[in-house]
């Protein structure tokens, strides 16, 4: 069976979304980014001690974005383009994702929400607020005129971008102003196997 280390509030998130949509069996082994990634025990599933990681038989897998590209091929359930060219964007916006949103948007969580009050640092969370607006609105462009990245049909793709671009929002980011943004994330975040990974927490 797939084992799927990490726990649901970490990017292990992405992962479980993926495997829930595609309905396969699979373990969640609960290894928190909390002081469980470090021990040696760990350490020999995934040298980086980062969650998540996955074991499918004798493939062994990290970084949660490439694991969903050899999820959503493997076991295509519809997620996985079906041409070459949206291959290649599927592994463009995924990409694109950790290369251009992730940063403003972790850096904007972790001074807003996540460390502690007396670590957080308005003016870092200001500055990331700032820098996010650059890719999406370059997400705008490209959802205009569409439902998914893709085109009509939700695909690897937006699961995941929608995974990276989920902590927008919850640091107080504003869609408005980008509409298409805003209604595709909708669409995304309102998707049941989404709904039934947040609920293992």
């Amino acid at each position: 069976m797939i084992k799927l280390y990490g726990v649901p509030r970490s990017r292990a998130m992405r992962a479980l979304w993926m495997l829930e949509e595609l309905g396969v069996p699979y373990e969640n082994v609960r290894v928190s980014f909390i002081g469980e990634t470090r021990t040696p025990e760990y350490l020999k599933i995934n040298p980086n001690g980062h969650i998540p990681t996955l074991e499918d038989g004798d493939v062994r897998l990290f970084e949660s974005l490439a694991i969903n590209l050899y999820l959503a091929r493997k076991y295509d359930k519809g997620l996985w383009p079906k041409g070459v060219g949206d291959e290649g964007r599927a592994y463009q916006w995924s990409l694109w994702a950790m290369t251009e949103l992730e940063e403003p948007v972790l850096t904007l969580l972790l001074n807003r929400m996540f460390l502690p009050k007396e670590q957080r640092d308005a003016k870092k969370a200001d500055d990331a607020a700032e820098r996010a607006k650059r890719p999406v609105g370059v997400l705008e462009g490209a959802l205009k005129g569409r439902e998914y990245l893709l085109g009509n049909a939700f695909s690897v793709a937006d699961l995941n971008v929608a995974a990276v671009l989920s902590w927008a929002p919850m640091a107080g980011f504003d869609l408005g102003p980008t509409p298409s943004v805003a209604s595709w994330f909708q669409r995304c975040s309102g998707r049941p196997a989404l709904a039934r990974v947040m609920q293992k927490e």
